[in-house]
């Protein structure tokens, strides 16, 4: 993905400052005449939100995917209408391209939750679990709260935060979504859609992991998604295209994670959007390409 593509979210938000924080203080007779760093540290009374998780949530909800290109789209467009959809990547946004008729298949649609909060050090963190041993798929592995939609969802912020709640007990009404990123694909051909909501209070939540399918939950810092730091990576080859698998090591509370493929993936992109700058790395990125007669069964390397 290009960062060229991103929007100046943080300025645009900036200048946006003024209205905002009238309407949060509606007994002030002027403007507020401060900074954006400032504003940053600044607590807003009886608002629930530091001034800088203000500041972010509506950076966020300033943010629009980048487009694609008209072929694209107009692909994109032809396949879905004839629901022949075939997806094509694991751990980046996605593509799409036909198969054998025989073959086709829609990918079911998923959507996991990025929680943010702000920890002691008034840094961002992220909200992560560990999977339990004894599931089918991806067992043991560091994830992100979230999982496959059910008919009764209203939307993809609804699938994230009832899957939330029911892995780590985590109340959706703690929650403010603030956006949705754009979709990536996983080993298993599951669409999944990125959720960004932003938690106001971490002491308000007390985890409580559904043992049947996560084993712990932790946080993280953001930022660290853009440090090529305690990183290593793997190159993997789809039809003569090499793209790169990352692999992030952290420590916590004595314990030891592994933060990799999918929810790597999704995590720089994350932080990319809200630090507003690339990683400090490589991500190689490549396009893949779905050759025809694919099985659903298929998985990505």
């Amino acid at each position: 993905m290009q960062q060229a593509h991103m929007l100046p979210l943080l300025r645009r938000t900036s200048s946006l400052l003024p209205s905002i924080f009238s309407s949060l203080t509606p007994h002030s007779s002027s403007p507020l005449p401060l900074s954006l760093s400032k504003l940053v540290f600044m607590e807003i009374p009886n608002s629930g939100l530091s001034g800088r998780l203000v500041v972010l949530a509506q950076q966020l909800r300033l943010y629009k995917p980048p487009p694609t290109s008209d072929d694209d789209e107009e692909e994109e467009q032809r396949i879905e209408e004839s629901a022949e959809k075939v997806v094509a990547k694991v751990g980046f946004p996605e593509s799409a391209t036909s198969a054998a008729p025989a073959e086709r298949f829609s990918p079911k649609r998923a959507a996991v939750l990025i929680c943010l909060f702000e920890g002691d050090a008034g840094e961002l963190r992220v909200i992560l679990t560990k999977r339990s041993s004894q599931l089918s798929t991806h067992s043991g592995e560091v994830s992100l709260p979230g999982g496959k939609a059910e008919e009764a969802d209203a939307n993809d912020a609804e699938t994230a935060t009832r899957e939330a709640k029911e892995e780590i007990g985590l109340d959706p009404s703690l929650v403010n979504v603030v956006t949705c990123l754009e979709p990536f694909l996983s080993k298993h051909l599951l669409r999944v859609i990125p959720v960004i909501g932003i938690l106001s209070n971490k002491k308000d939540f007390n985890p409580s992991p559904n043992a049947a399918e996560v084993e712990a939950v932790f946080d993280a810092p953001l930022e660290m998604f853009l440090k090529d730091e305690n990183r290593r990576c793997e190159e993997r080859v789809w039809m003569s295209d090499k793209y790169l698998i990352h692999y992030f090591d952290y420590e916590i509370d004595n314990k030891k994670y592994v933060i990799w493929g999918l929810t790597a993936g999704i995590l720089i992109r994350a932080a990319s959007i809200v630090y507003q700058k690339p990683p400090a790395f490589t991500e190689q990125n490549p396009k893949f390409k779905v050759p025809s007669g694919v099985l659903k069964d298929t998985t990505l390397p």
